[in-house]
């Protein structure tokens, strides 16, 4: 029998990947574009992309694994999808993309690099009244989200929308979450992922404290009343009357359509997985993977690990059979992977962003990056050459004792957990007249202990509230950080497991949704496709024992950095950890003091 692959597509926040993976999980092909994201001078919190450009990023990328592979396409059985938690906007009669640049609505002449700028990427924070207006409601839904909705949420975006389109065009509108709209573009069907839309646009599924999934009141109460009226068929309609909501992998409509399988390269009819946000693809991307000296995980070990997808951003995902409350953490969402199961998500807006911004502002950055160049290695490798050096020269018994009197708060970009505090900012105590390499060079780590420092409060928030996390599963970018990795070991005080292939986790767990919806499609039959909801939540369970064995199949273990600070050491990190939480309570302090003093609200 031939051997069977499947592509996975990752969509993150700067470029669009697709790999060709075997049954076996091997990756046998990877491709990458640069997707563009597109500001405004003018404004800080606008961050747009375009659906057309990323669709055309993953079909060269698809057409590129296929090519440098020499696959057969009729070999490759499903392709699945995960992609940032961003909001698409197109045309109900059409699917013809929307502009949502403020001011350009109506004139779809309006073009970034001639594309039209049809998503308000998850980073966008243009949203911040409308989340403080849904958030001033306290409606009882908003606990399925942390209690507080976050503006970079699908919710509070499309009420932007509402308030700022023409409310012709508003009407004429469908909106997606990013994974949703590339399943749609890829099959032409409308069906929608309960991880989209319980993740990211408010729907708590039916059954639920006596939910239907969508909540008229809820939309009623914060202005999206319109979507009420026309039984939310805008936003993926309601579940058994006029919408179709699948869990993680079950097969979308057909499989790819003649269109989409004619630009991808691939077959029509190859079954397409229901997609999953891009963080929830890294967990199933690495949580199946058994750790040094296990000979097998099962589902329940998978609760136990928490899931930290470090990128741009850092996402944290823990599942659990019974739903768990953590005030600033998203969720608990029931079915957002497995049927029956519950995953809260923590995250961190800024992480290898904020490394870069911490890099790139430091009046030594140039020099740094040339002495890079001239030792033809990257800045950053450069960088923890410097710290090493500069531990041996100063004869400091390990490196957090450089950045002793250095403290870092990380929330350049507001709190999403456990805060989820959009107004808090960043803080750097330690500041010297120095701008030399070395100095940049203690930036960076005080930089990196911040981040570790934070999760361990995210930690921390979620197992105080009930979930048992005992050691975290790493994938993305990060994971290259060797002393990143060791702090968040160290600090944490749980081992961390590094993936087989740090930069294929999450478009690995793609595939495997590829995978799941292939042997689904097969046990339906050539021909068949789930069109009922009753039908969709009957077969959802039986996907959970098919994914779970994806996952197994095609998870390869990976290496451990277990904590081994020293005891001096610990005490160290534990006053820096003390120091950390000092900084949010002082930071609030002063931004009330200030408000006070300007006769504004307090927060």
């Amino acid at each position: 029998m031939a051997t069977q692959y499947y592509i996975g597509v990752d969509v993150g926040t700067g470029s669009a990947r697709a790999a060709l993976v075997s049954s076996t999980g091997d990756i046998v092909a990877e491709s990458t574009y640069a997707t563009t994201t597109w500001r405004d001078d003018r404004d800080k919190d606008i961050f747009e992309q375009s659906s057309d450009q990323i669709w055309d990023c993953i079909a060269t990328a698809c057409k590129d694994v296929l090519r440098d592979s020499k696959v057969d396409p009729a070999q490759v059985k499903g392709i699945g999808f995960d992609a940032t938690c961003s909001l698409v906007v197109a045309k109900r009669d059409t699917g013809e993309p929307v502009s949502v640049t403020p001011g350009s609505y109506d004139n779809p002449s309006v073009k970034r690099d001639g594309y039209v700028g049809s998503i308000i990427l998850w980073a966008d924070h243009r949203a911040a009244k409308e989340a403080k207006l849904i958030n001033s409601t306290k409606s009882k839904w908003l606990k399925y989200v942390g209690d507080t909705i976050s503006l970079e949420m699908e919710v509070p975006k499309m009420l932007w929308l509402k308030n700022n389109m023409p409310s012709e065009l508003f009407a004429q509108c469908m909106f997606f979450d990013l994974p949703d709209w590339l399943t749609y573009r890829a099959t032409g069907d409308l069906a929608r992922s309960n991880c989209s839309l319980a993740c990211k646009c408010s729907y708590v599924p039916p059954g639920v404290e006596g939910s239907k999934g969508w909540n008229d009141e809820f939309f009623e109460q914060i202005g999206l009343g319109d979507f009420v009226k026309n039984d939310f068929v805008q936003v993926g309609g309601v579940p058994g009357q006029n919408g179709l909501i699948l869990t993680a992998g079950q097969p979308v409509g057909a499989g790819l359509s003649k269109k989409a399988a004619e630009e991808l390269g691939l077959k029509e009819g190859t079954a397409v997985g229901s997609a999953v946000i891009d963080a929830y693809a890294g967990w199933i991307g690495t949580v199946a993977a058994p750790m040094e000296g296990q000979k097998e995980t099962t589902l329940k070990d998978a609760a136990n690990r928490l899931a930290a997808i470090a990128g741009t951003s850092t996402c944290h995902i823990a599942q659990s059979e019974e739903p768990v409350f953590v005030n600033g953490v998203w969720g608990p969402y029931l079915h957002s992977v497995f049927p029956g199961y519950w995953m809260n998500e923590g995250g961190q807006s800024s992480t290898g962003q904020l490394l870069d911004f911490m890099v790139d502002t430091h009046p030594a950055a140039e020099k740094l990056k040339q002495m890079a160049a001239d030792k033809g290695t990257n800045h950053f490798a450069l960088l923890t050459e410097l710290l090493e050096d500069m531990v041996k020269e100063k004869k400091a018994p390990y490196m957090s004792y450089l950045t002793r009197d250095m403290h870092v708060y990380p929330d350049l970009h507001g709190n999403r957990s456990p805060l989820a505090d959009v107004d808090m900012r960043g803080m750097l105590i330690g500041m010297q007249l120095d701008k030399t390499v070395g100095d940049l060079a203690l930036r960076y780590y005080a930089t990196g202990e911040a981040i570790a420092l934070q999760t361990r409060q995210i930690i921390d928030e979620m197992n105080t509230r009930g979930h048992k996390i005992e050691s975290i599963f790493m994938s993305g970018g990060l994971v290259k950080n060797r002393f990143l990795m060791s702090l968040i070991a160290d600090i944490c005080n749980m081992p961390v497991q590094l993936p087989y292939s740090h930069s294929a986790s999450v478009v690995l767990g793609s595939a495997m949704l590829g995978a799941a919806a292939a042997q689904e499609a097969a046990r339906l039959g050539e021909g068949k496709k789930i069109t009922e909801q009753k039908q969709a939540e009957e077969s959802s369970y039986g996907m959970k024992e098919r994914l779970w064995d994806a996952m197994i199949q095609m998870s390869r273990p990976g290496t451990t950095v277990r904590p081994s600070a020293s005891a001096q050491e610990l005490k160290l990190l534990e006053a820096k950890y003390k120091i950390f939480r000092d900084m949010i309570d002082t930071q609030r302090k002063w931004r009330n003091e200030v408000r006070e003093a300007l006769g504004e609200e307090a927060h």
